[in-house]
């Protein structure tokens, strides 16, 4: 009998490891959906560009025909910006960081309290680092927020908790608060603007994960809520090595109608050496100031930022102040991918609320797991 057994069960093993793989297949097949369901814009929008100046016309005015023109248009979105805003200071290669506690949390992740670098002579302790179990390495993610604690489930604001929700998903996670003062160097000697100060932060943070044995450092997005959603925006549309970003709710364009689309505030794009602006929404008594008023008055918006992802993909988690018609800008996105040949890589998604909820939680993390998880998907 055993010259029957044998081939019999190994014929079952096979059969068993070919329904786990069409299991696999299904479900990459149903996140696949998913994913490009967050991509297609309402039929109302799709085809509505507004008034934003495209992208892809450069600043004399003259069209962008390919990918070799848009690498120069590029540079000069880049450039603009970068000129406007503050040159960065030199983001370091190997930031220094240290661990000041490590515990074990249930399910197998460990966390460790760091000290880090992020900026030139600027050090930190407000940043946690979740490290799953298993072999790596791990895809990774930066969190952005207030505080590092709210990332992991230690902060008053429950939902926001992307850090740990991502380390429960197989992720390495750097939970990270608000950097010393909003100003960089200082207050009274500012060289860039805040969120330019903000991204430098973040990229210090991308090169802390990608010194990590459990780091895959191809494959390190960011995300963060709001004030977090804004600071994310920035870093992920200046600091090419995010692999994919995600961005709850932080006004993805200019809007003086909405007062939490405050981009005109001094602790963002409003800082005037000298000058003090009461906080509020712009008026007559309360006008603008700083990089922002220039920006405004020449015409630009983040919709440039948002092209110089391309063909990185990003989500918009979209709430109270990022509603469908926010499609209207990111067609200019869309139009930009599809110029290099590329489809599906500028999505959102909505909710009626600014508070991130379950559903538009686990929006972010499929989106997350659709192009970290799978190296193949962003080869394409």
């Amino acid at each position: 009998m055993r010259p029957i057994l044998v081939p019999f069960a190994l014929f079952l093993v096979a059969m068993a490891g070919i329904g786990a793989f069409t299991r696999q297949l299904r479900g990459d097949e149903a996140l696949a959906s998913k994913v490009k369901a967050f991509s297609q814009p309402p039929e109302k929008f799709a085809t509505d560009f507004g008034n934003y100046k495209s992208p892809l016309v450069f600043d004399d005015g003259g069209k962008v025909k390919n990918a070799a023109d848009w690498t120069r248009r590029r540079q000069e979105i880049k450039t603009y910006w970068t000129n406007a805003m503050g040159v960065w200071p030199k983001v370091a290669e190997k930031p220094k960081f240290e661990v000041l506690k490590k515990e074990d949390l249930v399910g197998g992740i460990t966390q460790s309290y760091l000290r880090i670098e992020v900026a030139p002579g600027v050090i930190t302790e407000d940043a946690i680092l979740l490290v799953p179990n298993g072999k790596g390495p791990f895809p990774a993610v930066v969190v952005v927020f207030y505080d590092a604690k709210t990332g992991v489930g230690q902060g008053k604001s429950p939902q926001r908790d992307f850090a740990l929700q991502l380390a429960k998903r197989g992720y390495v996670a750097l939970s990270v608060g608000s950097p010393p003062g909003s100003y960089y160097p200082r207050r009274d000697k500012v060289q860039i603007q805040p969120l330019a100060y903000h991204a430098v932060v973040a990229a210090h943070c991308h090169a802390i994960l990608a010194q990590l044995d459990t780091v895959d450092a191809r494959l390190i997005g960011i995300v963060g809520h709001s004030y977090g959603g804004k600071w994310a925006l920035f870093a992920a549309c200046f600091y090419e090595q995010f692999a994919c970003a995600c961005w709850s709710d932080p006004g993805i364009v200019f809007d003086e109608k909405r007062s939490n689309v405050n981009y005109w505030e001094p602790w963002y794009l409003g800082h005037e050496q000298g000058k003090n602006r009461k906080p509020g929404i712009i008026k007559d008594d309360n006008p603008r100031q700083g990089v922002y008023k220039k920006l405004i008055e020449e015409g630009r918006d983040l919709h440039e930022l948002h092209a110089l992802m391309a063909p990185r993909p990003f989500l918009v988690s979209g709430g109270a102040e990022d509603q469908a018609s926010r499609w209207i800008p990111l067609n200019h996105s869309i139009a930009v991918n599809r110029l290099l040949g590329y489809e599906g890589r500028v999505a959102m998604t909505n909710r009626p609320g600014h508070s991130p909820t379950d559903e538009s939680n686990e929006q972010m993390m499929q989106w997350f797991d659709y192009w970290l998880k799978n190296k193949k998907v962003l080869q394409k």
